[in-house]
């Protein structure tokens, strides 16, 4: 990632490569070339589907740069390939290597652990249990008729996979060096879990209560309230990526922590705050769908949390100080 490109008239000293507000693309262009990409990405959804993979996700992003920046010159545009060509293919290496976590090494799949703790975290019964028998129609199934905030966790579940990368093309049009760090975490948290994939292999509920080693049968929900809209697909299409075993920790909790807990350390809003809703409902949403045990649950939040402070310590050993929000404020409070 390149830190190249400085601006001094910026706090990072990085200049983004195209402008959040390009002063070339007027308003009534950009309307029309955003009217443009949005009815282009609908019928994409309808005859192909919703983006899944890294390459879809981030060329959909990077059509709309070009669409928000619509006036600015190609040898703009085409400088999101030069800097984004490097995340994306370690990112296909972290996708691949996810899928073959559990066979790189003979080892055993855990299933009885997490059982254990949320059964005597849920009082003999797990949480998703307890959810299912609370929120599902009974008997609870695939099957059974979703309720409106089956919709709602099912987006939030489904953001697990344009958030990060969202998150990082606005930075990108914002500040290269705000971007260079948080693609720094975001790889790095993905890393980190793969690591711990292919030593720790593990059954999530959906698959242990397939095997009959949950006292309780649970069902997997995972796409529920989006089949009523006709995108109920996408679960099918999720279900062929990645490695079911590879649960623990939850990287759909720890990536949604770690962008509110970056999101609370940088932005200086008192609303900042609010930003810690996102995790919970996401962690909520995991172990109601059977996706994930609370324990994958906490510990997807401290990988999130350990990533945050290396990183922050590895940039501060060379000499990168980003201001928080906290300390921009107190510097605030002691201006004249």
């Amino acid at each position: 990632m390149d830190e190249s490109t400085r601006d001094p008239s910026r706090a990072d000293g990085l200049a983004p490569p195209v402008a959040m507000n390009d002063p070339a693309t007027s308003w009534q262009r950009r309307a029309t070339a955003m009217v443009v990409f949005v009815g282009a990405f609908v019928l994409w959804m309808v005859f192909i589907g919703l983006p899944t993979d890294v390459v879809q996700i981030v060329a959909w992003l990077w059509v709309l740069t070009i669409a928000w920046n619509s006036g600015a010159g190609w040898s703009a545009h085409l400088s999101f390939l030069k800097d984004w060509w490097g995340p994306v293919a370690f990112l296909l290496v972290y996708l691949y290597s996810r899928g073959l976590a559990d066979e790189l090494f003979p080892l055993p799949v855990h299933v009885t652990e997490p059982i254990v703790f949320d059964e005597w975290l849920g009082g003999g019964t797990t949480p998703t249990r307890h959810l299912q028998d609370w929120l599902c129609d009974q008997p609870c199934s695939s099957a059974s008729p979703p309720h409106w905030y089956d919709v709602v966790f099912t987006t939030v579940y489904f953001t697990h996979f344009v958030a990060g990368l969202t998150l990082a093309v606005i930075l990108w049009m914002m500040s290269r060096g705000e971007w260079v760090r948080w693609m720094r975490r975001y790889l790095a948290i993905s890393f980190g879990a793969l690591v711990i994939y292919i030593f720790y292999p593990m059954a999530p509920p959906w698959m242990a209560s397939q095997d009959g080693y949950l006292s309780e049968e649970v069902a997997r929900l995972t796409g529920r309230g989006w089949s009523t809209m006709g995108l109920g697909g996408f679960h099918l299409a999720l279900a062929n990526v990645g490695n079911p075993v590879a649960a623990m920790p939850s990287l759909h909790a720890g990536l949604a922590a770690l962008i509110a807990f970056y999101g609370v350390q940088r932005l200086r809003s008192s609303w900042r705050w609010l930003l810690l809703a996102y995790p919970l409902v996401m962690s909520f949403a995991l172990v109601y769908y059977a996706e994930h045990y609370v324990i994958d649950i906490i510990a997807g939040f401290a990988l999130a949390g350990a990533v945050l402070l290396a990183c922050d310590a590895w940039e501060r050993r060379r000499g990168q100080r980003p201001r928080y929000a906290a300390r921009a404020s107190r510097s605030a409070e002691r201006s004249p």
